[in-house]
Parts: C-alpha cells; sequence; structure tokens
C-alpha cells in the first residue's frame, strides 16, 4: 500500500517544527503541587508525549502557554468526549539540516500521516484509541474522494475534523496536533523508549536498521520506529508499533524514575506540553483532573476493522477501504459510551449466521508445501493474503512430501483463530500442535481458499466484539 509518489511521507507527527509555541512570560512560580496532582499531570501528559495519544493538563510546577488552533470543534454535552490527534507531516519550515538529520524529503505542503480518535468514557475511568489508517479511502468533505490524510491538506483541521465525523458518524470535542521535533524532546527527556519487533526492520528511508528482538531507542530513532512502512503490512504495521511506542512512553512517564525526579518530571511535562496545539483553548484543566484515575490497564487500542488492504483507487493510488459493517459497529458502541471489550447483546437470524469474533487480518499464518507439487506453497499464500490473513515471509517446506490432506496446526490458546483459519480452507483439517502461532501445511488435495463474502452490506449478524490491546499489553516484556 506504498505509493511511489509518498515514499518518504511516512511521519508519525509533523506541524510547525517548534509547534508555534510560546512560553507565557513573566508568571510567577507556583509551588509544587501533591503527589498524586503530580501524577495525574504526567498521566496527561504522557498520553499527549506519544504524539498520539489523549489529551494534555496542567503543568507540573511551571505554567505554560499552549499552541492554539481553531479546528472548529463541538464543545461535549456530557462527560464523554471524542478527541481528534493528529500529527502533520509539514517540512516546509524545517532547515536542511533538520530534514537531514530527520530522514525527511523536502515536499511542500502538509498532511496527517498520524491521525486517532480518541475516546474518553462519561465516568473518567476508560480511554479508547481508535486508530484510522493514513490510507482509507472515503469522502472529504467537499472535495469528494480521496485519501483521509489528504483532508488537513485540503482545508486544514477544520476540514480533517469535519471529514473524520463524517466518516465515523461521531461528534469531536476536542482537537489536538503535535510535531515532530516535539516528539523527539519528549523521548529524549524520558531516557528513550524500550520497544519490541517481531521482524527485522531496514528502512533507508527513515535511517532505520533493527534486528528482530527488544531494544532501547533515543528520541529520533523512536520517531524513526514510529514512522517506518518497511515490512510486510506497511501502513498497517505502522500503526502497530506507534500504539505500542505510546504504551512505552506511558509506561516510563508513569515509573518511579521519573515520578522521584523532580529534574526529569519537569523536563517531561514542559517538554510535552511545547509540541501541541490545541483546539479549544481552554487550557484543559478540567480534562487532567477527569484522567486523575486513569492507569496503563485503562487504555484501551482499537483499530478500525478493514474490508479490503489492497484497494486501487480510480486515481491509482494504493488504499484501504472499512469494513463498514464492522466500523459502524465500533463507532456505535463509542458513541454509546461502550465498553468495547464487552459484547453487544442482540438476536441471531439463524445459528449459522453469527460471524466469528476475530477479523481474518487479525491473525498471522505460516504456509509450508507438504508435496513435490512446485508452487503449490506460493500459491496458496497468495488465495489466503487476498482472503485477508497476514501470510508474513516465504512459504516453507516441511521434511516429508507425502502429506494428502491439508493441516492447520495451532498452539495451544490459539483455538479461536486456528477455526477461522480452516473455514476458509474446505477440507482442511485442525491440529494442536507444540508450534508458535499458526501454520498451515498444504497436502496434495489442493483445496481451493474460499473468497471471503463482503461486508459492506447491513446484516442480520450479531456485532462483532472489536479486537483490542490494554497499553500494559502493549509494553514489550523483558
Amino acid at each position: 500500500m506504498r505509493d511511489p509518489a509518498e515514499e518518504d511521507a511516512g511521519v508519525l507527527v509533523g506541524g510547525d517544527a517548534y509547534g508555534g509555541v510560546k512560553l507565557a512570560p513573566g508568571r510567577p512560580r507556583k509551588p509544587l503541587r501533591s503527589a498524586k496532582a503530580r501524577r495525574r499531570n504526567v498521566i496527561t501528559a504522557g498520553f499527549l508525549s506519544a504524539g498520539v495519544l489523549v489529551t494534555t493538563g496542567v503543568v507540573w510546577a511551571t505554567p505554560r502557554q499552549i499552541g492554539t488552533v481553531d479546528a472548529g470543534v463541538t464543545a461535549p454535552s456530557r462527560g464523554a468526549e471524542n478527541i481528534l490527534m493528529v500529527g502533520v507531516d509539514k517540512r516546509d519550515d524545517l532547515t536542511r539540516q533538520q530534514q537531514n538529520r530527520l530522514k525527511l524529503g523536502r515536499e511542500a505542503g502538509q498532511r496527517t500521516d498520524t491521525m486517532m480518535l480518541i475516546h474518553l468514557s462519561e465516568d473518567h475511568s476508560r480511554v479508547t484509541v481508535v486508530s484510522l489508517p493514513r490510507d482509507t479511502w472515503t469522502t472529504v468533505p467537499g472535495k469528494g474522494d480521496h485519501k483521509i490524510n489528504s483532508a488537513y491538506q485540503f482545508g486544514g483541521p477544520r476540514l480533517a475534523k469535519e471529514t473524520v465525523e463524517a466518516a465515523t458518524g461521531l461528534q469531536i470535542n476536542r482537537y489536538i496536533e503535535v510535531n515532530i521535533l516535539g516528539f523527539i524532546d519528549v523521548v529524549d527527556s524520558l531516557g528513550g523508549v524500550t520497544v519490541c519487533t517481531p521482524v527485522p526492520i531496514n528502512d533507508p528511508k527513515t535511517g532505520l536498521n533493527l534486528p528482530a528482538g527488544t531494544h532501547q531507542l533515543q528520541g529520533v530513532q523512536a520517531l524513526g520506529y514510529a514512522r517506518t512502512r518497511a515490512t510486510a503490512r506497511s501502513d498497517l504495521d505502522r500503526i502497530d508499533r506507534q500504539q505500542q511506542v505510546i504504551s512505552a512512553l506511558l509506561n516510563r512517564a508513569l515509573s518511579a524514575d521519573t515520578l522521584a525526579n523532580p529534574g526529569k518530571l519537569a523536563s517531561f511535562v514542559n517538554s510535552t506540553l511545547s509540541t501541541v496545539k490545541v483546539d479549544p483553548d481552554d487550557g484543559l484543566i478540567g480534562l487532567a483532573t477527569q484522567l486523575r484515575d486513569v492507569s496503563l490497564q485503562d487504555v484501551k487500542f482499537a483499530e478500525v476493522p478493514l474490508s479490503n488492504v489492497d484497494f486501487k483507487a480510480p486515481t491509482g493510488e494504493s488504499a484501504v477501504l472499512w469494513d463498514k459493517r464492522a466500523a459502524r459497529d465500533l463507532f456505535t458502541k463509542i458513541n454509546a459510551d461502550q465498553d468495547l471489550t464487552k459484547p453487544t447483546p442482540t438476536v441471531t437470524a439463524t445459528p449459522s449466521s453469527k460471524p466469528s469474533p476475530i477479523r481474518p487480518e487479525r491473525i498471522s499464518i505460516k504456509v509450508k508445501n507438504g508435496t513435490l507439487i512446485t508452487g503449490l506453497g506460493a500459491r496458496t499464500k497468495t488465495a489466503l493474503a487476498a482472503y485477508g490473513f497476514k501470510v508474513p515471509g516465504e512459504p516453507g517446506n516441511t521434511a516429508k512430501k507425502d502429506y494428502k490432506k491439508t493441516i492447520v496446526r495451532y498452539a495451544k490458546g490459539n483455538e479461536d483463530s486456528a477455526h477461522v483459519v480452516a473455514a476458509a480452507i474446505p477440507g482442511a483439517e485442525l491440529r494442536e500442535a507444540d508450534i508458535d502461532g499458526i501454520e498451515v501445511i498444504i497436502g496434495s488435495d489442493q483445496p481451493k481458499i474460499k473468497q471471503q463474502k463482503p461486508t459492506d452490506t447491513p446484516s442480520a449478524a450479531p456485532s462483532v466484539t472489536p479486537t483490542t490491546k490494554t497499553a500494559m499489553q502493549n509494553i514489550c516484556k523483558k
């Protein structure tokens, strides 16, 4: 899903290199707040510091003036809020040295390279973060059909906000914009972040070269890790990495090492607040108060369900299409302030019409050829990928070459995902095995992979519980 014209456009956060932020001069220094208040402010600042999360709050120790922008947001009518967080890829104001350091091109113009919808529940106990793929093909009000990230280029924050409202059906109550260099400063103020990649990444365009495994990254490297699209699923993999970076930043910000170090704490909060522009310009103190009891376990990440990850737009661009029914269910739950992890009771038309709770694009498969038939593994991989499954790497071969029946092998705990795979391969046999994940061994029966039925039209089937991860689950385990 990478367009040649956008090879250098993959930037996590952007905007004016300095965020248009000025310090309020001459204000007296206030006394230090209580430990509980400082923790609340760190949580709030931690959301923003990732360049991709929630909101902001009162400044620890020293008042700051946050940059403002007019996005035309509507104040919430109740305690719950929908917040649009964008990272803007704008390079016009960066110096040549800054662009070289960040491995950026010199294209003019602006696009929202990261868009996240953040929902703060009415009871102030939950934060839900939904990543909106930058390649989403949608209608931009007044401009026709385009990728969702072009709305900012056409009409700035207002049109970006209106486009997201039209696509999701939600009313946006707050808008937050983050810039590149501020993101780097925030990461560095915390001493870096810990990330883990299951595959090696070598991306000359971002200057990132990491073997598979766990890594401690400083600001510029962390930005490259969140920007890169040089893995199998391009922007969809990048969304997973961005969510991991957010969680890592929150974890570092809430650690005792940060909370107990006044200098590090002040540097972190002040760096965070200087990276953002907001609408409305209300100081966000009330919102910070709402987040006082939020923990890493209360922050849940979700992705918009997709029906086509390789859509070819009329313009020739590669894009993605949302699964309209599943996306509508997702945003309806958010609008109703429901916990995404709890299924919504519905009446099923027939027992057989109940859909699987796991979407194919959330399942990764290894393919092995168990026969002497040349090319069978490659053909099967292509068919499974077309169905929607993730099939990273090249197909392998089994030691034995006499498999007559196709087998879906799965590790203990992956039963539900394995059944989804088997349902796409008529006649396949399911077997639990001592392996990692799920693998398909193709036999000489050469099964024909089903074509996934379209889900763009409403049906009587029950809604699917979205796949979510908490910030705690995203943190790399040592």
